[in-house]
């Protein structure tokens, strides 16, 4: 069962204490090489030091660096590999433009330049559907082409646990959001994500979504038992619905 609930030990300062974040997720998974871990860790806070801190806020009171601890932690717990939690750590950085793919691939390997592009197209496919047009209103067809598209276009099933990891760290980051952007979040996760992760099941522990989507979608509804949002071996919360 994946814990999506992460560990992010802090500083006295309120920074994140990534030396015992390091440890904590080498415990997880001993095969991970953590001076490896670390350089990437340290490569995505430095670029985002960098950046416009108005744009580098991936939700209130959340950077995208620290988006990227979590959903390096979600794949830890998944035990997938090392390219995987790098690309993880860095992908926001990418998607934010704060650094390029050519970059990452020169510093850390083709691998991880690509599976960040793989999780990139992903997020391209997703943002062209009109959230007030098909997600919101809801236009089925629409919706399960996207689905289709997103699984053929996967030739990577680490590019696809990236970005449902991702989307899992983004419902739970948009919580204290407006209505609008709470609901756009989670419509995306319940239309798309989470049939998709459903789809991968196959590669993954079984398991379910602890508070899945249709409990921001559908607040009052008491009908959030883990059949309604079956998933890949994730357990995510909605109730903290990019």
């Amino acid at each position: 069962m994946v814990q999506v609930r992460v560990h992010q030990p802090v500083n006295t300062d309120g920074s994140i204490n990534l030396e015992a974040w390091l440890d904590h997720v080498v415990s997880v998974d001993s095969a991970l090489d953590r001076a490896a871990l670390k350089e990437a860790c340290e490569f995505a806070h430095e670029v985002e030091k960098k950046g416009n801190p108005a744009k580098h806020s991936w939700a209130d009171g959340t950077s995208s660096f620290q988006a990227g601890l979590e959903i390096a932690e979600i794949l830890a717990d998944l035990k997938l590999d090392q390219d995987s939690l790098v690309a993880a750590v860095i992908y926001r950085s990418v998607r934010e433009g704060k650094v390029t793919l050519a970059e990452v691939s020169q510093r850390f390997g083709p691998v991880v330049s690509k599976l960040i592009d793989g999780v990139l197209r992903m997020a391209a496919i997703s943002a062209s559907l009109s959230p007030r047009q098909s997600l919101v209103l809801g236009s089925q067809a629409q919706v399960e082409n996207l689905r289709k598209m997103l699984v053929a276009m996967v030739d990577d099933v680490r590019v696809a646990l990236i970005k449902l990891a991702e989307r899992t760290c983004a419902i739970r980051a948009v919580k204290a959001a407006d209505d609008e952007k709470r609901l756009r979040v989670a419509r995306e996760v319940f239309d798309i994500y989470a049939p998709l992760a459903h789809r991968l099941a196959s590669v993954t522990s079984s398991g379910s979504w602890k508070t899945c989507p249709s409990a921001t979608l559908n607040p009052t509804s008491t009908n959030r038992s883990p059949s309604s949002c079956t998933s890949a071996g994730w357990t995510a919360s909605a109730s903290s619905a990019t």
